[in-house]
């Protein structure tokens, strides 16, 4: 897989982006491994077979949390992207257009839980 090698000279990139190049290809490897432990348990008709294969796709899981927050606490601009995005409400394309556009970042401003977009308070008032 072309994303397990890094694509410059490893002299040139630094300790910090080797690091974190390990922790993204270590998501990607554990979201896999979700990915297979899953399609395994749900084909297979032997349900002691199917509660191991779950079992062991929910440790992937917790392998992919810890290092997605790992990721976190090292990348300050990702991080205000799980802040934005991560355990909120409503619609996650309208969070998107109240952050890029609404002035903040904030989520819990951004895209009410009734499903609107906010796309009502780009209305001006007195129809103008």
């Amino acid at each position: 897989m072309s994303s397990e090698t890094l694509h410059e000279d490893p002299e040139k990139l630094g300790s910090d982006v080797i690091d974190a190049h390990r922790a993204i290809v270590s998501v990607m490897e554990e979201l896999e491994a979700v990915d297979w432990y899953n399609q395994r348990a749900k084909a297979t008709t032997n349900p002691e077979l199917r509660a191991i294969l779950e079992h062991n796709r929910d440790e992937e899981k917790e392998h992919a949390s810890m290092v997605l927050e790992w990721l976190r606490r090292s990348d300050p601009i990702l991080a205000g992207h799980f802040k934005t995005y991560l355990f909120t409400e409503g619609s996650i394309t309208g969070i998107e257009t109240e952050a890029e556009h609404g002035g903040g970042s904030d989520a819990s401003s951004a895209a009410g839980g009734d499903g609107s977009l906010g796309i009502g308070s780009l209305r001006k008032v007195g129809g103008q």
